[in-house]
């Protein structure tokens, strides 16, 4: 609610009676004409000291300068007001929204939290297209580091960005030519999408090597969100082999069912062992990786719990089952490119299956986001919570460690026999 300070003058009218008389009449019309004068005069001097006593506006609850720690908004007033009176250019400043929008993503990137962001109406829709698994661009989950620093935190698998080499933690440090210093994520995505068929130069520095440009061509990217493949004793595609491999990219809409698919057909071939690669996917849905998780823990077993800022609302997710597929021997493949839902998946069969995870540290993104719509169709994305494993370990910052350390290859394989993660898998499954 907007409280308005300043106080209304009240003019109290007298009730007059009006006789029939001219003489009266006339003292009638005086009298209006006495009025309609001083509520001139009024007027006129309210707005004198409205322009001496400017109005101070405050938002209930938030704002009461009477108040110890209260926050007057009146400066963002003034800034507004002189940007629009002053500056140079005042085409630049017809656009009241994109002001607006500039002042909330400010008040975002202020947190200093990279996850808590503001979408505007048409990057809200981009949000939304990605989480839908599908959009056009490079194929590549971007993010910020620890030092803000724009990194890709993972390539998705068979699109321009893994074709053209780009690893988990390179550096971004160029796109098109212009520095990515200070950047938000949303900002560069704009900048790295485009349409298909067009290129986008990224300056690239692979564990703070030289930098190098890299030039990628933009496609549609469709992201198959699970692959089910057999695999002999050698690591080689097999239809015959006797070893599932998961490749699990990502936590999108259509993850739950996909691994539905694949869940039925391993069932059926009932194999020596199952992999399950979590490299490289950057997250999705929780409820996704929960459904997910399911499929390994027995109904009623915690699969991840959330931490809010109120203890009271802390609460903790459960396996609906079926656990079919926990009682397979079972490796779980990840590096530092599995992030967020990846990460409660692996945590959850780390602690509740005799699952082994296998390969590097995890990313770390181990909090909980709110997708709020706002009314003009733009959209805040709020950090509301942290994800602990089921044993209660914070991931976020820490991430998962494995159990048995394979450090990534510097060079992407050409197939899954010459990947010596898969191999490595493989080797601890048929022990």
């Amino acid at each position: 609610m907007l409280v308005v300070t300043n106080k209304t003058n009240m003019i109290q009218f007298v009730n007059m009676k009006i006789h029939d008389s001219i003489k009266e009449a006339s003292k009638l019309i005086v009298g209006v004409v006495l009025i309609l004068g001083a509520l001139g005069l009024s007027y006129y001097s309210g707005v004198i000291q409205g322009e001496q006593r400017p109005n101070t506006i405050t938002v209930q609850g938030v704002v009461d300068p009477t108040k110890n720690n209260a926050t007057d908004f009146t400066t963002f007033w003034e800034a507004w007001s002189d940007l629009k009176s002053k500056y140079v250019d005042p085409s630049a400043l017809d656009d009241n929204k994109k002001l607006l929008y500039g002042a909330i993503e400010g008040l975002t990137s202020a947190i200093g939290d990279p996850h808590t962001t503001f979408f505007a109406p048409q990057d809200a829709q981009q949000f939304n297209e990605d989480i839908s698994g599908q959009f056009a661009g490079i194929g590549a989950e971007i993010g910020l580091d620890k030092s803000n620093q724009l990194i890709v935190v993972a390539p998705l698998d068979d699109t321009p960005a893994s074709k053209a080499g780009l690893q988990p933690g390179d550096a971004i440090l160029q796109i098109d030519k212009v520095g990515t210093t200070g950047i938000s994520v949303e900002n560069a995505v704009r900048k790295i999408r485009g349409p298909k068929g067009q290129s986008v130069t990224l300056t690239i520095s692979h564990n703070q090597g030289e930098p190098k440009d890299v030039v990628i061509i933009r496609d549609i990217i469709q992201v198959p969100s699970v692959k089910l493949s057999w695999l002999n004793t050698k690591g080689e595609k097999d239809s015959n082999g006797n070893i599932a491999y998961v490749k699990l990219s990502n936590f999108y809409e259509p993850a739950p069912y996909q691994f539905y698919q694949a869940a039925m057909q391993i069932l059926l071939q009932k194999p020596t062992g199952v992999i399950i690669d979590l490299r490289n996917n950057p997250g999705g849905y929780l409820d996704a990786s929960v459904q997910i998780a399911g499929w390994f823990l027995s109904k009623g077993e915690v699969v991840v719990k959330e931490e809010f800022r109120d203890p009271a609302q802390n609460d903790s997710y459960t396996s609906d089952g079926p656990g079919l597929l926990g009682d397979f021997p079972i490796v779980v493949l990840i590096n530092k490119g599995s992030a967020s839902a990846s990460e409660i998946l692996a945590g959850a069969l780390q602690e509740k299956t005799n699952a082994i995870i296998m390969g590097e540290t995890s990313f770390g993104k181990g909090t909980v986001q709110e997708l709020i719509p706002l009314r003009d169709g733009s959209m805040i994305k709020i950090t509301i919570a942290h994800w602990l494993t089921p044993d209660g370990n914070m991931i976020d910052k820490n991430g998962i460690m494995p159990d048995i350390a394979v450090p990534q290859q510097e060079e992407a394989p050409q197939s899954t026999r010459d990947d010596t993660s898969i191999t490595s898998a493989i080797k601890t499954l048929l022990k």
